[in-house]
């Protein structure tokens, strides 16, 4: 399972076979853990970072009406706030959304693997602006996008996602949520879900059976909902090179004037 984490880090570029053994010895002790169960609790005072090796876990508030908003979904190879251990109490929660198997990483660890293995801190650094870029684009549907949308967008986003990690088998994947679940999620109530839902089933753009998701068409799923998948970062960053001769003679007169005075 620690494979989820591999294969995902392994999208930022430049891990070595020595980096992935250090990773796999950092992940070694995992346990499994029930559905509907917190890791930690707002308020907690948080000593470990929590990696998801399956299932899914989301960082949710309540209310004070006790109305429960979720902020977050982690899937395998995610961890949950990366560098909490830096803070002296927790001002949210996490909690497994399915059975899940995840290992706690002690903060010496996570310290001795952004101080003294360099391509590994990248990795990382990369995994916590992605879950940045996440949040943004959440909010962004929430603020801007009509309930259809929102959930399409979900929906485009948890493939790609889950793709990364291996666990989408061609256009579709485990879709373990309940409609409250859901409506957690997206802003909602669980009844304007249920009319989405079907909405979308009525357009062909989704097909829900037995806890699974497909798309039969996935261009038309993201047409439908404007979905850019740019915010995800799948795409490792491509390192500079120095111009070339031909690049060079086709810079104009004045920028060859300012480069032969520097």
């Amino acid at each position: 399972m620690i494979e989820t984490l591999i294969r995902k880090l392994s999208t930022a570029g430049g891990l070595t076979e020595a980096d992935l053994v250090t990773l796999r010895r950092a992940s070694l002790h995992s346990r499994p853990v029930p559905a509907r169960q917190d890791l930690t609790s707002e308020e907690d005072r948080p000593d470990n970072v929590h990696l998801v090796l399956s299932g899914f876990v989301c960082r949710y508030k309540i209310l004070p009406k006790g109305q429960r908003h979720i902020t977050a979904l982690m899937v395998p190879g995610d961890f949950c706030d990366l560098h909490v251990a830096i803070l002296d109490e927790m001002d949210h929660s996490l909690g497994t959304m399915t059975p899940c198997t995840v290992v706690e990483i002690p903060r010496a660890t996570i310290q001795d693997l952004t101080e003294n293995h360099p391509r590994i801190a990248h990795a990382l650094w990369w995994a916590t602006l992605v879950d940045e870029a996440v949040l943004r684009e959440w909010l962004v549907s929430l603020a801007g996008r009509e309930a259809a949308e929102r959930m399409a967008h979900l929906f485009c986003e948890l493939l790609l996602r889950l793709r990364v990690v291996g666990l989408a088998e061609k256009d579709g994947y485990a879709l373990p949520f309940t409609q409250i679940d859901l409506a957690d999620m997206l802003g909602l109530t669980p009844v304007h879900v249920n009319r989405v839902m079907k909405h979308l089933r009525s357009e062909d753009l989704i097909v829900l059976k037995k806890r699974r998701l497909e798309i039969p068409d996935v261009a038309r799923l993201k047409a439908f909902c404007d979905f850019v998948p740019t915010y995800l970062h799948h795409t490792p960053r491509a390192k500079k090179t120095s111009a070339s001769p031909t690049q060079a003679t086709n810079l104009s007169p004045r920028m060859r004037q300012n480069q032969t005075h520097r």
